[in-house]
């Protein structure tokens, strides 16, 4: 694959991954859509568009995903809906990528991964950048219960991403999980009847947050993953809270914060830190390598 070919596709899955935070602030904020019909429309969405293209395009049989997996990538969904009712784009998107990372540094930690000292330092920058963001005496201090679900959320994308470690070709399983996750955001959907809300808009944002910037970013993303080295994979993807708060201030007319701007490079340059300078990724027993994703 050319280098042209590469950054292209790399950066359209990038701009993909950003705007899920803006479609979702948009529909949440602007419309009539409950947090529990955007996770159904947007899965549901998303499930269609990967079972059609695992059908034309991948040839391999392996993967088919499993509940675990798709239990995890509802958790993220619905905790993502629910955070983005009080959080900016901006704010949503460094949470959710923060922890996502986080969550892959720890697992790293406890499989027997060591960091040399300037990944340490990078740590503790991070997780210094994460506390400014909550000091109390700022006008901007995010919502505490959505801030907690926005890290849950990406808790629970970097648990499934782990989770396709070796699980077989990424398409098809993708394709397995968002079906399999259907079955609970529908109980979810259920179980908050009572709240159903619903308008055009808010619907064409779920579809569009899910046939378009999940199943397609992921479709392109995964075109693109086997040109990039794991390293650059995860460097890259530090782009996405930069871009989904260009997005904020462009079509929301979301202010970027002194709180936010200094809490971002502390949180992304620590990660950065932590990344560079991580050895070749360890393999294990079955030969495998973590995946990364977001």
């Amino acid at each position: 694959m050319s280098a042209t070919r590469i950054i292209f596709l790399t950066t359209l899955s990038m701009l993909a991954f950003a705007s899920n935070s803006v479609l979702a602030r948009v529909a949440l904020k602007y419309t009539d859509i409950d947090a529990a019909s955007f996770t159904s429309i947007r899965l549901i969405s998303g499930a269609i568009v990967l079972l059609l293209v695992a059908g034309f395009r991948s040839r391999s049989g392996d993967g088919k995903g499993s509940w675990w997996s798709a239990a995890a990538l509802f958790t993220y969904a619905a905790s993502f809906s629910f955070a983005y009712v009080n959080l900016s784009a901006a704010t949503g998107a460094l949470l959710l990528f923060g922890a996502v990372q986080a969550t892959m540094i720890f697992y790293g930690l406890w499989v027997g991964e060591r960091l040399v000292k300037t990944q340490l330092a990078g740590l503790v920058l991070a997780f210094g950048g994460l506390l400014m963001l909550f000091l109390p005496g700022w006008s901007t201090t995010p919502p505490l219960s959505s801030s907690l679900l926005m890290m849950g959320a990406g808790v629970c994308w970097g648990i499934y991403s782990l989770r396709g470690k070796g699980a077989g070709d990424p398409l098809r399983t993708s394709a397995g999980n968002f079906a399999r996750a259907v079955v609970f955001t529908a109980g979810l959907s259920v179980l908050l009847l009572d709240r159903l809300s619903l308008d055009s808009a808010g619907v064409g944002y779920a579809v569009a947050s899910g046939a378009l910037t999940s199943g397609l970013g992921y479709v392109i993303w995964y075109m693109a993953m086997p040109s990039l080295k794991a390293t650059n994979a995860a460097i890259v993807q530090l782009s996405v809270p930069v871009i989904a708060a260009a997005g904020g201030i462009v079509f929301l007319g979301e202010p970027i914060t002194l709180r936010l701007t200094l809490a971002s490079s502390a949180i992304l340059g620590g990660i950065a830190l932590v990344i560079i300078k991580k050895r070749t990724p360890r393999v294990d027993a079955q030969g495998t390598k973590a995946q990364i994703s977001h």
